[in-house]
């Protein structure tokens, strides 16, 4: 087997003849010279072919290949500035694997349900490619922010016997003889293993059985939840603008290459740090009305309303102190005014709506009770629940955050089926 070098790695190897494992992206030709665009996963290199510099046989073999072919390429490694990677290869050898006919793909435009069919194959082209690679930094981000400030990673179960928001939009499935769900939020669990660490956070996949059919919507995602003791409303708010501004400038400066690749516009990400601004469901319902939209006090934001509040401001935007009678049973009631609760939405800006929802829990059993009881829920299922609160309740608090909304914001999309490599939507499952 031959010893390989990556396309990332050509820098390191500037002046050296050295193999590389690829497919051919597109190719072009002037005579006696053909441009082969190649990619390996790690980047893109043009391979230049020079007819009177190689033989009868490699030059045949470049001129067979087609589109997603996959081959070995042997060359010399050239600094070349007008290059996106910086450098060439002076092709010496081709060997082909296999020379691919009629890939589906072509350099042409394909309508979206066409692309989303052959998502498997969409994945190679350089978009694509490029907000995959973000995602990666994106999580790795996560994770680092999390394990770098004392918090440990704690897996909450897929299968739930039942869940404290209702059952109507949760996957039913059987657990042998009983009833089980796909679970929509590992928070509860959190909560749990938040009293034996101290700071905890989960990050999987999460379900929703809700017909949305909307840009923002998937039925399969994945959610961050991190679970403080001891942390109330407001420090729970700072921990989320440091999360969020570290997670967005960790990806500036790992993954330039790649945002110029799919157009964003980098200035409007440099500007994401922290403090971001806040305002209360007050003030933010009042603004709303003098911009001439339609909506009361009491009412949920709905996304053309968190749209017109985001663009107000350059960065995220906390909307604080939400009614209680439309936010989940959990959440503590300001002491001052108990018709609201302890919580914000993190609005991101540009239009991309709601990417965490947190709050400071409920930690009083007897008011948890009352919750319970108000909202008519199994305390049979959910008596573990209550029993956080029975055995040495403390202050509390935590956050959720939506991955692929964050991977669209960040990435500028316009739809969250490109945020994750094989999207679950309303009327897709294949592939």
């Amino acid at each position: 087997m031959k010893t390989l070098t990556t396309i990332s790695q050509l820098k390191d190897n500037a002046g050296q003849s050295v193999w590389i494992g690829c497919w051919l992206n597109n190719k072009r030709s002037s005579g006696k010279i053909q441009f082969l665009q190649l990619r390996d996963g790690t980047g893109y290199v043009q391979g230049v072919v020079v007819k009177s510099e190689v033989s009868d046989e490699i030059w045949s073999a470049a001129k067979e290949l087609t589109q997603e072919s996959s081959l070995y390429v042997k060359g010399i490694v050239r600094e070349e500035p007008r290059s996106q990677s910086g450098y060439e290869l002076t092709v010496e050898d081709i060997e082909i694997i296999q020379v691919t006919q009629d890939y589906p793909i072509t350099p042409k435009e394909h309508g979206i349900d066409y692309l989303m069919d052959r998502r498997h194959l969409w994945l190679r082209s350089p978009k694509q490619r490029a907000v995959l690679v973000i995602r990666a930094e994106i999580i790795r981000s996560i994770q680092q922010f999390f394990d770098n400030n004392g918090f440990t990673l704690v897996d909450p179960p897929i299968l739930t016997p039942s869940s404290c928001e209702g059952t109507t939009n949760l996957f039913h499935t059987k657990y042998f003889d009983e009833d089980a769900y796909l679970t929509q939020s590992g928070q509860l669990y959190m909560e749990a293993a938040a009293m034996a660490l101290g700071k905890v956070y989960s990050f999987g996949p999460t379900f929703r059985a809700e017909k949305s059919k909307t840009r923002r919507h998937l039925i399969e995602f994945w959610m961050i939840e991190p679970e403080m003791a001891f942390v109330d409303h407001e420090e729970n708010l700072r921990v989320q603008e440091r999360f969020v501004s570290f997670v967005v400038q960790n990806v500036v400066k790992n993954c330039r290459k790649e945002l110029e690749a799919i157009g964003r516009d980098i200035s409007k990400l440099e500007n994401i740090q922290a403090p971001f601004p806040r305002i209360t469901y007050d003030d933010a319902i009042k603004f709303l009305q003098e911009q001439g939209q339609e909506i009361q006090w009491g009412e949920d934001f709905g996304a053309p309303h968190e749209t017109v509040i985001a663009e107000a401001y350059d960065r995220p935007v906390f909307i604080t102190h939400y009614p209680a009678s439309f936010k989940a049973f959990y959440m503590k009631p300001d002491p001052n005014r108990p018709e609201v609760v302890l919580c914000a939405d993190m609005i991101a800006p540009e239009g991309y709506g709601e990417i965490i929802g947190g709050s400071q829990r409920i930690d009083d059993p007897e008011l948890l009770a009352e919750r319970f009881s108000e909202h008519e829920l199994s305390t049979e299922a959910y008596q573990w629940y209550l029993d956080l609160r029975k055995y040495g309740t403390v202050p509390h608090s935590g956050f959720g955050l939506g991955l692929e909304r964050t991977v669209a914001w960040i990435c500028g999309l316009d739809h969250v089926r490109e945020t994750i490599p094989f999207p679950r939507m309303l009327y897709r499952l294949y592939p």
